[in-house]
């Protein structure tokens, strides 16, 4: 058994390694000019390009920027919820991990109808201000800091709160014994213990705005960071350029993914933190305390519902009838009629589904698959299929779109190679391999905790490998198995930065739709469309945690 499963982990290594590390090696070799002759022309060219470096500069410091902001309300909103207890907290808390279910492009459009020049929110600030043009635009670095620290927040608060869970409250009565104020106590114990895990969640959070595309891409204009200035090098046709560009930032990503990679190893060494009974919620007292904790709570939450509520509303807004008015003079369905009744404006609709149900089963076996093997087998080949898993996740989605485009835009079977760009295959092998580490990770989770005596013991008495596998092993997997996929479809499904670069307009997805569609100025069935990614999204999250609270 031990030789049959080392080759099937040999096979699933081979296969990962196509799909994941063979385009990233194709695009680094072709920007070295190879196989044909060593050239590092395009690199003296990026060395020499002013625009290339501040590119550059501009990913690092957003991303920077992005982990304080994020920061700054993550930590103490965990802190909040973990530590005390007030009106409405159960239903606060799931409120504050809603940006996380929308997909990005969907928050970035919601956000453009709500902040955006001529937004809700804008129109009402100018007529109530009597201004005659708008009080603010929504541009800049300004504008993609604004939505990286609205969704990237909720890093820090998880993280924060699953900390916090595992706290002892002994060792902050033994601070509290040996005279240390609330303060002291925070900042000499609290916050030591919680490093690792602000650690963790600062590396997520610089990688994510590292690769971020769509706020930049809609928002950023002339400020350009590396993902929008990849893609507008190939839409120049500077593809040595694009592809240099590339490395760089897939170099960047590495260097992230290898220091989460140490930070996990360094915690396990460590033990994981401290662990023990959590101190108590504090219970506030007094009934204007309480009143301030609910009032500050819900307009909280309708902070972060405004950009859904508005999104929502444009979808009701028919087409040329809102003009300058604070609020749309007229609503009604036409938007959604148009959409159901035209079968060409349903066609990404579809496209969306099929290559995100396609991608995610795909990508659920394979990830679950690799991730029994390498927790059966160890070694070096299970440590291989670990960091195979876990490379998508670090590597920008720009990059991976490139280097997919790239390594299969040519016919050399001999090495690997097919033509799958301009067919219906390439956004869905794009959508499996950055759905990966989503399930294999989820299904490295599972297996971990699950005790693998049990399946002995069923075999012990006589049930043979499938049984045991379909009996016994799967529904202790079934949670995190369907958390894994819930994620990947969530994430397959509102795709944006692989998709504009890899669809053609048969295979458009929902999201390159809605960027049509704002292009053209049908702001209602961007909407639409967007609602749509939106309840999906939102439904799966929901279904999802009434599961994991079962």
């Amino acid at each position: 058994m031990l030789g049959r499963g080392r080759w099937l982990a040999v096979a699933i290594a081979a296969l990962l390694i196509w799909l994941v590390g063979y385009p990233l090696l194709i695009t680094f070799a072709e920007a070295l000019g190879l196989p044909a002759a060593l050239d590092l022309s395009a690199f003296r060219q990026f060395v020499e390009r002013e625009d290339e470096w501040l590119a550059l500069w501009h990913s690092l410091w957003i991303s920077a920027a992005s982990v304080l902001l994020a920061a700054a309300i993550g930590v103490p909103l965990g802190f909040l919820f973990s530590r005390h207890q007030f009106p409405g907290r159960r239903l606060l808390g799931s409120l504050v991990v809603l940006p996380v279910a929308l997909p990005p492009l969907v928050g970035v459009i919601a956000f453009l109808f709500l902040y955006g020049e001529s937004g809700l929110l804008t129109r009402g600030v100018q007529q109530i201000l009597g201004l005659e043009q708008a009080p603010w635009r929504l541009n800049g670095a300004g504008a993609i800091l604004l939505v990286h620290a609205y969704s990237m927040y909720v890093f820090f608060y998880l993280f924060t709160r699953a900390a916090l869970a595992r706290f002892d409250a002994s060792v902050l009565e033994a601070s509290a014994s040996l005279g240390a104020g609330r303060w002291r106590t925070l900042t000499r114990v609290t916050l030591p213990l919680l490093l690792p895990a602000l650690v963790g969640a600062a590396l997520l959070t610089f990688m994510t705005a590292l690769g971020s595309f769509s706020a930049p891409y809609l928002y950023g204009g002339g400020f350009r960071v590396l993902p929008t200035q990849i893609v507008a090098s190939k839409l120049n046709g500077q593809l040595e350029m694009a592809r240099v560009e590339t490395v760089m930032l897939a170099t960047l990503a590495f260097l992230g993914l290898w220091l989460v990679r140490r930070l996990d190893r360094d915690r396990q060494v460590a033990g994981g933190g401290v662990r023990g009974v959590a101190p108590s919620r504090r219970q506030l007292r007094g009934r204007g305390a309480r009143a301030a904790a609910g009032l500050a709570g819900w307009a909280l939450a309708l902070f972060l519902l405004l950009p859904h509520l508005t999104l929502v509303l444009v979808s009701f807004v028919p087409p040329a009838t809102w003009t300058t008015q604070y609020l749309p003079p007229v609503l009604d369905g036409s938007n959604y009629r148009s959409l159901m009744m035209e079968t060409e404006r349903l066609r990404p609709v579809f496209n969306s589904l099929w290559m995100a149900l396609v991608a995610t089963a795909v990508a659920l076996v394979l990830g679950a698959t690799a991730a029994r093997l390498a927790l059966r087998l160890r070694g070096r080949l299970g440590k291989l299929l670990e960091l195979l898993l876990a490379v998508p996740w670090a590597i920008p989605g720009t990059v991976f779109a490139v280097a997919l485009a790239l390594t299969f835009s040519v016919r050399e079977l001999w090495i690997g190679r097919f033509v799958l760009v301009g067919t219906v295959w390439i956004l869905p092998l794009a959508y499996v391999v950055r759905s990966l580490p989503v399930t294999g990770r989820s299904a490295l989770a599972g297996l971990r905790q699950f005790d693998e005596r049990l399946e002995d013991a069923a075999q012990s008495l006589g049930a043979s490998r499938s049984y045991t596998w379909r009996k016994v092993t799967l529904p202790l997997l079934k949670p995190a198995l369907l958390a894994g996929a819930a994620l990947a479809f969530i994430t397959a499904l509102g795709d944006f930065v692989t998709s504009i670069v890899l669809y053609t307009y048969d295979t458009r997805p929902v999201s390159v739709e809605i960027l049509s569609s704002l292009r053209l100025q049908d702001t209602g069935v961007a909407a639409v469309y967007g609602v749509f990614l939106m309840v999906i999204s939102a439904t799966i999250f929901l279904l999802w945690g009434r599961q994991e609270s079962v």
